[in-house]
């Protein structure tokens, strides 16, 4: 009886991994898995026996390069509506703060997004999910946040579920009540936090909706005293926490995020050394967020310098959401981390595969070793560069998710 369900030969990897080679690389690789799980990784000379012994299905991938799966480790893709109008309004020279003051922004969403039937916000939503998988993603993280009540937040947590089971693909889910003020708590914030901590968070973790606890800390929605009661409710029930930190200003949220061992701090735009200090010692994972500082026109880069001094993992994602990030390609996410953040392309790629694994809190895939799971992609192309270096087009020829062909 065959070790393995599959194996690829001919083939070059972009394992990731550690192995003090640029991407991991190897040269003339052999791939294989069994039951979901990679059973083997590396050169073709080392395989333990004869490629029809080994495994029951046997193909060549004609010298193509293999990466493990793309992990999109920060999106807001299900919502309903667009803000397409908002974007005429930012380029005549109104601020994403001023919109947001004026009703606009999150709140619109919000209103759109109510008023949708879970039907509808599915049907709307899975298209992106689908150019996302499309582009190589084979893990993605779905936050609430535009349904600011517990009935629409569950409604959209819901749908993130179910878009993974329609696609067959991983989906970690985040709830993110803390995201803005909803109308009908205008003038009492402090209610809203109440509502969060003692009503919403306890039944979306009794119902077990959500993998993790996301909060936006910036003047123009929830204070670092605010988020800090959220982020205890969150550790009372078990659930790890993310942080939307320091993306317009410097509130010392990436040091409040390490300070409850977040997963990720996102953006950073505005972070402090003594705030990548903090990081760095709590082993919390930096993800850029270029598509926004895009979209925004932003001119405070990330720290990228210190983050690399202290040797704190950056992750790269997509941010995908109706307002400042509508992107549709983590590989384009990837393009603009290099040419406005200046990473390397390598940067790119790990902070696309094994940083943001850790960014989710998953061990078990983002390289390609034995024992991940068998989720990666078969690429056209001719160097691992080229997945940040191409705008558009889609060199994608195969992707795997748990071992099956998707």
């Amino acid at each position: 009886m065959p070790l393995w369900d599959h194996l690829l030969l001919d083939c070059r990897l972009a394992t990731m991994a550690e192995t003090g080679q640029a991407y991991g690389a190897v040269e003339n690789a052999a791939l294989g898995w069994k039951a979901g799980v990679i059973t083997y990784a590396g050169p073709q000379s080392g395989l333990p026996g004869k490629p029809a012994e080994l495994a029951a299905q046997v193909d060549s991938a004609g010298n193509a390069w293999i990466t493990p799966g793309l992990i999109d480790c920060h999106t807001h893709l299900v919502f309903a509506g667009n803000r397409a109008e908002e974007f005429a309004h930012r380029l005549s020279g109104t601020s994403y703060e001023e919109i947001a003051r004026r009703g606009g922004g999150i709140v619109s969403t919000v209103t759109k997004t109510r008023t949708a039937s879970e039907d509808e916000l599915f049907t709307q939503s899975l298209p992106r999910a689908q150019a996302l998988l499309n582009d190589g993603v084979t893990t993605l993280e779905i936050k609430s946040g535009y349904g600011l009540n517990l009935e629409s937040e569950t409604k959209m947590l819901r749908v993130a579920r179910r878009i993974g089971a329609e696609l067959g693909i991983s989906v970690r889910t985040t709830f993110l009540g803390a995201h803005a003020l909803p109308p009908e708590f205008a003038g009492r914030q402090a209610d809203y936090v109440d509502e969060i901590c003692v009503r919403m968070l306890p039944a979306i973790a009794h119902a077990k909706l959500a993998d993790a606890v996301d909060a936006f800390c910036e003047g123009i929605a929830f204070a670092p005293s605010e988020v800090r009661r959220v982020f205890e409710a969150a550790r009372a029930l078990g659930l790890r926490v993310k942080l939307h930190a320091d993306q317009l200003s410097d509130l010392g949220g990436a040091a409040l995020a390490a300070e409850f061992a977040a997963l990720s701090a996102d953006h950073l735009e505005y972070t402090s050394e003594a705030g990548v200090r903090a990081l760095a010692a709590a082993c919390t994972v930096a993800t850029m967020l270029p598509a926004a500082f895009y979209t925004l026109r932003e001119s405070k880069l990330p720290p990228i310098r210190l983050l690399r001094e202290h040797g704190v993992p950056v992750a790269v994602a997509s941010d995908v959401n109706p307002g400042t990030s509508p992107v549709l390609s983590l590989r384009t996410a990837m393009n603009m981390a290099c040419t406005l953040f200046r990473m390397t392309p390598e940067e790119a790629l790990r902070g696309a595969t094994v940083n943001a694994a850790r960014a989710l809190g998953l061990a078990d895939r983002g390289t390609l070793q034995a024992g991940k799971r068998a989720d990666f992609v078969v690429w056209d192309v001719d160097h691992p560069a080229e997945l940040s270096y191409w705008i558009g087009g889609n060199p994608l020829r195969r992707t795997f998710i748990e071992g099956r062909e998707i």
